[in-house]
């Protein structure tokens, strides 16, 4: 399972009441090696990933107890009602938690004659973005165009991300400029997905010239891809809003293959990154640990 077809099956997420119930006995851990206030970098978790078998409110509970304070989302506030929001952010806000990006667009960018569709679905979702406090959304390219060429089809990720931006001009949550994220994905993932390189990314997010228009460089995927990760990303940097986490092959938490991720981690920091570093992997064990023990690879790659 990964994050699209996820975004498919977001509401199974709800849980009953009394499922929510039977899970009452959170206790936050103050543990302080584990918290985010010694990381030198803004971490995150990718919801999809974790706590999948659990209720939503109980879900933001686990990631707290793993010492997080930030959330991405994949659409799960899809088929929610009033009182599924307010409960939702009555839990963040007693965590102390930020929705800080979410995803699930069903418009692809690179075919033209989705972008009326595309532009329609961020018309509604920015209320819903502002009213969970969320300031980015994550936008896919969507797969390769027959009879259209490669040229074509990146022309068009161009004008599609422009007029997007126009959508967003200006807007802000919480007195951050929201923001646009252009995601690559590898063609063993999707051999049909249209931007599986990360310089072909960045020559689309150049072009665009859009303070509000980043790219969001996922290390497992280009890995897959292309490889040769840090160069790209120092070339680049400027123009990274977001970063994914998880190792090659299998998509867990770093260590467990084959990337350097303290490189990774040593570089960022050094490159003076200032937004997200999010965890996106499927955890081999308990998945409290393992985010707490990525946690601690940030931070002691850091200081190295």
């Amino acid at each position: 399972m990964n994050r699209r077809t996820f975004a498919r099956n977001v509401a199974g997420s709800l849980l009953s009441a009394s499922a929510l119930a039977g899970n009452s006995s959170f206790a936050a851990d103050n543990d302080a090696s584990h918290d985010q206030a010694n990381s030198p970098l803004k971490l995150s978790v990718m919801l999809w990933t974790v706590f999948r078998d659990q209720p939503f409110e109980r879900r933001l509970e686990k990631v707290a107890e793993a010492g997080y304070k930030n959330v991405e989302l994949v659409g799960e506030y899809s088929k929610w009602t009033d009182a599924d929001f307010d409960r939702a952010n009555a839990k963040r806000k007693e965590l102390g938690i930020t929705f800080d990006c979410t995803a699930g667009m069903k418009h692809s960018l690179c075919n033209p004659a989705d972008r009326d569709g595309l532009l329609a679905e961020l018309r509604s979702t920015l209320p819903i973005m502002e009213r969970l406090g969320c300031p980015a959304m994550i936008l896919l390219t969507g797969n390769v165009v027959p009879g259209m060429s490669v040229e074509q089809q990146q022309q068009s990720c161009v004008d599609g991300l422009k007029a997007a931006a126009r959508i967003f001009e200006d807007k802000t949550v919480n007195g951050e400029s929201m923001r646009l994220l252009l995601e690559n994905i590898d063609p063993e993932e999707n051999p049909k997905y249209f931007l599986t390189s990360v310089a072909r990314g960045f020559e689309i997010v150049k072009a665009v010239d859009h303070p509000q228009v980043q790219f969001l460089y996922d290390f497992f995927h280009e890995q897959i891809s292309e490889g040769n990760l840090i160069e790209k990303l120092e070339k680049n940097i400027k123009h990274v809003g977001l970063v994914h986490v998880a190792d090659v092959p299998g998509r867990h938490e770093p260590g467990t293959g084959e990337i350097n991720y303290a490189s990774i981690f040593r570089k960022l920091t050094e490159l003076k990154y200032d937004h997200i570093v999010a965890m996106e992997f499927i955890p081999t064990g308990d998945p409290v640990t393992s985010l707490r023990a990525a946690a601690d690879l940030v931070a002691r790659s850091a200081s190295k």
